[in-house]
C-alpha cells in the first residue's frame, strides 16, 4: 500500500520528521510491524539487528614481559531494545560497517590490558578466564553505543621466535609422550593379552567341537552298532521267548503228568495201604476179642473146675487137720470156727489161684495148679493148733 512501510525481522525501521522518538531521539522506532509513512513529511531508514563479527589481531605484552601476538573472534549485535536501536542508530547508521571496526579496536585496547596483567601460564592455561574479563570490562562501553557481545573466542596466541610458550609445554609434552608411550604399551599388552585369549578361547572352541564331533561319532557308531545288532538281539530274544514259553508248558505238563501219576498210582496205593492197614487193624482186633473169648473161656472153665474141687480141698485141708494136734478150747464153737477156717482157707486158695493163672501168658492145667497150692505145706503136724 503506498506510504505503509514494514521492517523485516531483523531490522529496526527509523522514522525521521514529525514527533521526536523516545528519549528526545530525532527518530521514532518501529520492530515487527508495520506503519504508515506520509511520504514526503516524513523519511525512512532501517537499521540491521543481524548479528557481525569483529577479529581482533593485537600484539600484547605479558607481566613477565614477554610479546605474545592474540588472535580473538567477536560476536556482537545492536540490542533488542529501543535504548540500543537508538544509541547504534545515531552511531552507525550512516555508515553501518563501523560497527565491526569500533568493536575491535575497543577489544584491541581491554585485550592489552588485561593481558598485562597475566602471565604467560595463566594466559595458555585459562583462555576462558581471560575472554571473561575482557567481555566483562568492555559490557559497558559496548552498551553506551547500543551494541551487545554475545560471545569472544581466543582463537591463538602465539609469541613469535622467544620460544617461551614451546619450552613451557616441553615438560608437559614429556609427560604427555610417556604417558602415550604407558597407553601404547598397555594397549599393546592389553592387546597382546587379548590376542591370547582370543587364541586360547579359539583353541578351547576347536576342543569343544572336536569333543563335540567325537561324541558325534561316537554315537553315531553306537546308533549304528545298536541298528546292526537289532537284527540278531531280536531273533535272540524271539528264541528266549520261545525257549520260555516251551519251559514253561513243559512244567505245566509235568505237573499235570504229576497230578496224573498221583492219581493214577500213588492214591489208589494209598488207598490200598489204608485198606491193608484197616483190614490189619480190624484182623487184630478180631484176634484180641478171640483171645480175649478164649480166656474168658478158660477162665469160666477154671472156675468151674475149681469149684467142682473145692470139696476136694475142704476135705484135703481137713484130712491134713486129722494127726494134728488141736486143742479145742470153746467145745462146739471151736470146731464150728476151725470148719468155717478150712473152708475159707479154700476160698482163699482157689481166688489166689485164679490170680496166678490170669496173670500168666499161658493157663496150666487146673489140676496141677491146685495140687501146687496143695501139696504147699500148711503146717507142723506134730505142733498143737490152737483154736480159739
Amino acid at each position: 500500500m503506498f506510504g505503509y512501510r514494514v521492517p523485516a525481522p531483523d531490522e529496526a525501521m527509523l522514522i525521521s520528521g514529525g514527533r521526536r522518538g523516545l528519549g528526545g531521539a530525532p527518530f521514532r522506532v518501529v520492530t515487527g510491524h508495520g506503519k504508515f509513512v506520509l511520504p514526503v513529511f516524513r523519511k525512512t531508514r532501517f537499521l540491521s539487528l543481524a548479528m557481525s563479527e569483529a577479529e581482533v589481531v593485537e600484539k600484547c605484552v605479558t607481566r613477565q614481559g614477554i610479546a605474545l601476538t592474540v588472535r580473538a573472534v567477536i560476536a556482537f549485535k545492536v540490542g533488542n531494545d529501543d535504548e540500543s536501536i537508538v544509541n547504534a542508530g545515531q552511531r552507525f547508521l550512516s555508515d553501518q560497517d563501523q560497527m565491526s571496526v569500533l568493536t575491535g579496536r575497543i577489544f584491541a585496547g581491554h585485550l592489552r590490558s588485561i593481558i598485562g596483567s597475566m602471565t604467560v601460564e595463566e594466559i595458555v592455561t585459562e583462555r576462558q578466564k581471560l575472554a571473561t574479563e575482557v567481555l566483562d570490562t568492555s559490557k559497558a562501553e559496548m552498551a553506551k553505543i547500543g551494541l551487545h557481545v554475545d560471545s569472544l573466542q581466543i582463537q591463538s596466541i602465539d609469541d613469535g621466535n622467544t620460544g617461551y610458550i614451546e619450552a613451557m609445554s616441553r615438560p608437559h609434552k614429556a609427560n604427555i609422550q610417556r604417558a602415550a608411550q604407558i597407553a601404547q604399551a598397555q594397549a599393546t599388552q592389553a592387546s597382546t593379552e587379548a590376542e591370547q585369549a582370543a587364541a586360547r578361547k579359539q583353541a578351547e572352541f576347536a576342543r569343544q567341537t572336536a569333543i563335540v564331533q567325537a561324541e558325534y561319532s561316537a554315537e553315531v557308531d553306537r546308533a549304528k552298532a545298536q541298528a546292526e545288532q537289532a537284527g540278531p538281539l531280536a531273533l535272540a530274544r524271539a528264541q528266549q521267548e520261545v525257549l520260555a514259553a516251551q519251559t514253561e508248558l513243559a512244567l505245566k505238563q509235568a505237573e499235570l503228568r504229576e497230578k496224573q501219576l498221583i492219581a493214577e498210582i500213588v492214591k489208589p496205593a494209598q488207598a490200598d495201604a489204608e485198606r491193608i492197614r484197616v483190614l490189619a487193624l480190624a484182623e487184630a482186633e478180631r484176634m484180641k476179642i478171640q483171645a480175649e473169648a478164649a480166656a474168658s473161656y478158660d477162665r469160666v472153665a477154671l472156675d468151674r473146675m475149681l469149684i467142682d474141687q473145692l470139696p476136694q480141698i475142704v476135705k484135703e485141708a481137713s484130712a491134713g487137720l486129722a494127726g494134728a494136734n488141736v486143742n479145742v478150747l470153746n467145745g462146739a464153737d471151736g470146731l464150728g470156727e476151725i470148719a468155717a477156717g478150712l473152708v475159707g482157707q479154700g476160698l482163699t486158695i482157689l481166688d489166689s489161684v485164679r490170680k496166678n493163672l490170669s496173670g500168666q501168658e499161658g493157663v496150666a492145667a487146673p489140676g496141677a495148679v491146685i495140687e501146687r497150692y496143695l501139696g504147699a505145706p500148711r503146717g507142723d503136724d506134730d505142733g498143737p493148733v490152737d483154736v480159739r
